[in-house]
């Protein structure tokens, strides 16, 4: 099956909550102003806009119902489509693209997956990222061996730091498989 066009990281952050429970763009909007979810907007703007895109997209559902209030509210759920467009989004192989441009998405994708793809899916994943970002460490550092003597020193500390920072990703990865191993 093909992965639906156009599903952007705060599409996919957006999907994920409604997944895990029917909400209100005033609910999202707070998740994400009170929660590292903010990263990606929390912003009104960017929000019911987004909302937009994806009920036109059939992704979503908003159902009119009063709450305690009077006030009519908008309360969105995951449509059949959308979670087959969630599932797809979350199933898809990690890359070496993925890796060096991406990080956000495939930590947000990981957040959302065990209960949308189950546990042997989200190993895979794991699996993926580690081995994904060990094969750019090998990259990086056999380059950085290579200019080593060239480079001025900020440009091999600035380098030397982002190997370190992928390593302790990958090291993450390894141990975030053991962990859901047992669990």
């Amino acid at each position: 099956m093909k992965q639906e066009q156009g599903i952007s990281t705060l599409s996919l952050a957006i999907l994920g909550v409604i997944n895990q429970q029917p909400q209100t763009g005033y609910d999202i909007r707070k998740l994400f102003s009170t929660t590292p979810l903010g990263h990606f907007s929390s912003s009104p703007g960017a929000i019911y806009p987004a909302l937009k895109r994806i009920e036109n997209a059939g992704w979503i559902r908003g159902k009119t119902r009063h709450g305690k209030t009077l006030r009519e509210r908008v309360v969105y759920e995951i449509t059949a489509k959308g979670l087959r467009v969630l599932t797809e989004h979350l199933s898809q192989p990690v890359t070496q693209d993925d890796i060096v441009w991406r990080m956000d998405d495939l930590m947000l994708r990981f957040a959302f997956m065990d209960p949308v793809i189950g546990r042997e899916a989200t190993l895979r994943f794991l699996g993926q990222f580690a081995s994904q970002i060990e094969t750019h460490v090998a990259d990086l550092s056999r380059y950085l061996d290579g200019v080593r003597d060239i480079l001025p020193v900020c440009g091999r500390l600035a380098m030397e730091n982002g190997i370190g920072g992928y390593e302790m990703n990958a090291r993450w990865a390894r141990r975030a498989i053991e962990e859901l191993q047992r669990v």
